[in-house]
């Protein structure tokens, strides 16, 4: 039997696990494929450059698929090799290798590749969330996650209980209750489908 300590850390880390994941709908507007893996300051173009500076193919295997690998590495070394001679070419065969290995990424994902993104492009919760992985520093993503869930959440709240109260003395009225009344409980909803379905990955 769990202790006490053990359930009320359960609770809390499910708290926690809502209200980011509410966040993280309300900064990216619940679009399925914001720009990040596919950005030039994304993880996977990070590795990519930092592969290319070093030699070090191995740093962006972890981004594709077992049966992609023989193509990315294939063009990872055709791409090195050119590092040295002419500079435009280099450019323009690099964008292939990176343009390549991205759309190969996002198929592993199930997503579409529309073309790399500039740097900056990144949605800030994303930004937040790997910023928090390199320096170790969880407790100011979750402090930032919670101050804006509480804001955008009371907001919603706010609004449709203003209208709930004036909904039946009009069409017009009861039409601004239901556009308030869908954005408040689809965001809800949205948050409690991705717990109950595992929380696929998606960018």
């Amino acid at each position: 039997m769990k202790s006490k300590n053990d359930s009320l850390r359960s609770k809390l880390l499910k708290s926690a696990l809502l209200l980011s994941l509410f966040a993280i709908f309300s900064l990216v507007n619940i679009q399925p494929a914001s720009a990040h893996c596919d950005s030039y300051d994304g993880p996977a173009l990070v590795d990519a450059s930092k592969a290319l500076e070093t030699n070090n193919v191995d740093l962006i295997k972890k981004w594709i698929s077992a049966e992609d690998e023989s193509e990315v590495v294939a063009l990872f070394h055709k791409t090195y090799s050119l590092k040295g001679g002419d500079q435009e070419v280099y450019e323009i065969v690099k964008k292939h290798f990176y343009e390549t290995f991205v759309r190969l990424h996002r198929e592993m994902e199930g997503a579409p590749f529309t073309g790399l993104k500039p740097a900056g492009t990144t949605a800030p919760i994303t930004v937040m969330s790997d910023k928090a992985l390199a320096t170790g520093d969880f407790g100011s993503l979750l402090k930032a996650l919670n101050k804006h869930v509480n804001s955008q959440l009371q907001e919603k709240y706010n609004k449709v209980a203003a209208l709930y109260k004036v909904k039946d003395n009009s069409v017009e009225e009861g039409r601004r209750y239901v556009d308030a009344y869908v954005d408040y409980t689809h965001s809800v909803e949205a948050v409690h489908d991705i717990l109950a379905g595992g929380g696929a990955h998606q960018h």
